[in-house]
């Protein structure tokens, strides 16, 4: 039995052309539902820096983010994401401050249409010893470069207007 290939993003190909090629792919489920971390901090003087890290497989600049985990509520979700992905700890607000959508490769080679729901944390300490520390690079930025950072047009648009709930 031929062992199954498994279908990786073509970099060589803007997004639109890579699901242009297999629509069957990107129509064939639901949205799946994901929660992420806005983390931001204020340091003294000076205006917000919001947290980025890179994606571990393609190095793209991203938020922390992940599925629902059980028994877990959305923004504490969120929460553990932000500490196993960047190692900070921080205040969590119950409520969305928004969500953005993008298109996840999954390992089956699936294409995976995603709602990030996001929520703010404000960072009150970080670590150096996290689940999946040296898997990543951190990134603390001014809100317009974690804008021009991201892919995601709608998560530029959430970062550049993000304002703390306080």
């Amino acid at each position: 039995m031929p062992k199954k290939s498994k279908q990786t993003p073509d970099s060589s190909k803007t997004l639109l052309q890579q699901l242009a090629a297999m629509p069957e792919k990107l129509f064939s489920s639901a949205f799946k539902v994901q929660y992420g971390a806005l983390c931001y901090r204020e340091p003294e003087g000076c205006d917000i820096e919001v947290l980025l890290i890179t994606s571990r497989g393609t190095g793209r600049w991203i938020i922390p983010k992940g599925w629902p985990m059980n028994k877990k509520k959305p923004h504490e979700a969120a929460r553990i994401e932000a500490f196993e992905e960047a190692g900070v700890i921080g205040r969590v607000h119950k409520k969305p401050v928004g969500r953005f959508t993008y298109l996840k490769w999954l390992e089956t080679g699936q294409v995976a249409p995603c709602i990030v729901e996001v929520f703010q944390i404000e960072v009150t300490k970080t670590t150096d010893r996290y689940k999946e520390m040296g898997q990543r690079n951190l990134a603390w930025v001014s809100r317009d470069e974690a804008a021009r950072r991201v892919r995601e047009v709608e998560l530029k648009s959430l970062i550049v207007n993000f304002r703390p709930n306080t």
